[in-house]
Order: structure tokens, then C-alpha cells, then sequence
């Protein structure tokens, strides 16, 4: 496990982020296929997916981002975007995919979820095949990161299901931290034999023992009672550029690209960008799991 502090420390100490000085660590072209989920609301699930979706696209990576929190949907909240179009759109045939998905000034490119949508699992055979051949529009993006809904509904673990990778978010408060679990207890049961990784990002820590000593926690109880392999992506501290980033609907990336909060989002994309990506099937896996087709 690499010391986030110590690179941290050596961040903070550059007076400049240098946006392509990752590029030469990019593996290949493969779109990366990462859910980022949580167990419970209120761990700052939607504002990691949105400001790693910008840190991503800092190193010269293609990204869309789609929210995938199909009851509540906020990514445009935070964005402070309005989008004309949405999911919802698509599946009723109103819309095609490359009609909805948004650019932004932020290098990302963006799809609305669609609030009041009940469940992807209620389509038609019609709608599905209609829905995959609209997915392959994403083909060309270097990361899709899918920000699901909190909990574990359908919708949730159709999401977490399609991706390479589940990103599982928690804080230090007792409730996240078993709910944190509850979720990974169900991803690694439910999908035992597929081939998605689970890594954890403790957030709002206020010292990087803190988050290190959490993740450890869920970590050794994942390995004694479910024997599912998880890892320790990163922490991201408790700070007061994030509260004022989401009131102002700019995200500190961008606003506060010098705190210490875009600091630890830096570097878990770094950590992320020296990994292949390992997918349990390529992108037509991807488009047949979101649907539900095995």
C-alpha cells in the first residue's frame, strides 16, 4: 500500500499540478467501466464521482460521467447544470444517447439520470436492445464512471454489476462504515462469480492514520467473514473548500485545485492510472450486464 501522506506532502510542496504529467502512466486505450457507490447517503458519494470524472479528464483522459442515481439524481445539481434531456429520454425512445450526453466547461462530458424512474429491471425486451445499442455510443471514452444511487436497490447493483470496478465510498461515522460493509457483503454474495474489484475511499478523515485505520477495519472483516478480496484506494480529508464547492455549485477541482481535498483526489486517479484496467468482459459485457442480459 503506497503512503497517500507522504506523496500528499510532496504534492502540496509542487507549486503547480501539471495536468499531462500522468500521461506517460495511461496503459493502452480500454474504456474503464468505475461505479462509485456507497452504502448509505450523506458520505459524499455524488462530489468524489464528479471531481475524480474532472481529475481524470486533467491527465487528457476522455470521460463521461452518467448518473446513475436514477430516483435522485444531482450530479447536474452539483455541476450547477440544467439538462434539457435525460436516461429517462433515451428509454422511451425520445431521445438517442449522443442527443443527451452534455459537454461541459470542465472537460467532462456528462448524462442526466432520470429522476422517477423506477428500475432499469421493468424494460421491455424492445427497450433493452434499443438502450444497448444506444450505450455504444460510450464506446469511445477512455472512463465511464457511473455515480449509482446510495443503498442497495436493483438499479444500485445493476450499475456496480456492468462496471470493472466498484468504488465503495465511506466516512469514519459508525453507520457508514457498517453499511460500507452491508454493501460489499452483498456485492461480493451476489456476484461472487464475476470479476468486478471493490476498493475503498474513506472520506472526510481527518488524518490519513484515520482513514488508513478504518480502512483496515472493513478490510480485515470483508477477508475473515466473506473472503472477498478488497482494496484501500484512498482517503480524502474533511475539508471546508468541498462545503463551499457544492454551495456553489463548482467543484473544488476547479475552484480549489490547490486544497487538500483535490490533493487526495489527485492522487487516488494516480493510483488509478498506474493500474490496467481488468474487465470482466470488455464493453459488450459492460452493455449486456447494464441491461441485463447475461
Amino acid at each position: 500500500m503506497e503512503d497517500q501522506a507522504s506523496e500528499l506532502r510532496a504534492m502540496f510542496g509542487k507549486s503547480n499540478y501539471n495536468n499531462t504529467s500522468t500521461s506517460t502512466m495511461q496503459p493502452p486505450h480500454k474504456t474503464r467501466v468505475i461505479a462509485v457507490t456507497s452504502g448509505k447517503g450523506g458520505v459524499g458519494k455524488s462530489n468524489i464521482s464528479v471531481n475524480l470524472a474532472i481529475a481524470f479528464a486533467q491527465t487528457g483522459k476522455k470521460v463521461v460521467l452518467i448518473d446513475g442515481d436514477l430516483g435522485m439524481a444531482n450530479v447536474n445539481v452539483l455541476l450547477g447544470i440544467t439538462p434539457k434531456a435525460n436516461l429517462l429520454d433515451v428509454l422511451n425512445k425520445k431521445k438517442k444517447m449522443s442527443d443527451i450526453i452534455l459537454n461541459t466547461e470542465l472537460g467532462i462530458q456528462i448524462i442526466a439520470g432520470a429522476n422517477g424512474f423506477s428500475t432499469i429491471a421493468n424494460l421491455t425486451d424492445e427497450q433493452r436492445d434499443f438502450f444497448a445499442e444506444e450505450f455504444t455510443t460510450l464506446s469511445s471514452f477512455d472512463v465511464i464512471i457511473i455515480d449509482t444511487g446510495a443503498g442497495v436497490s436493483e438499479n444500485v447493483l445493476r450499475f456496480i454489476e456492468s462496471a470493472d470496478e466498484a468504488y465503495v465510498v465511506t466516512t469514519p461515522e459508525p453507520t457508514a462504515i457498517t453499511d460500507a460493509y452491508g454493501l460489499i457483503k452483498i456485492i461480493a454474495t451476489e456476484f461472487s462469480d464475476s470479476k468486478i474489484v471493490m476498493k475503498l475511499i474513506v472520506n472526510k478523515v481527518h488524518s490519513a492514520d484515520e482513514g488508513k485505520r478504518i480502512a483496515e477495519r472493513i478490510i480485515t472483516i470483508v477477508a475473515q467473514f466473506l473472503n472477498a478480496p478488497v482494496e484501500y484506494l484512498g482517503f480524502i480529508y474533511d475539508d471546508s473548500v468541498v462545503t463551499s464547492s457544492v454551495l456553489r455549485q463548482k467543484p473544488f477541482m476547479v475552484s480549489q485545485p490547490s486544497s487538500k481535498a483535490a490533493m487526495c483526489i489527485k492522487h487516488i486517479v494516480g493510483r488509478i492510472d498506474k493500474t490496467t484496467v481488468k474487465p470482466s468482459g470488455g464493453f459488450s459485457a459492460f452493455l449486456r450486464k447494464i441491461i441485463g442480459k447475461k
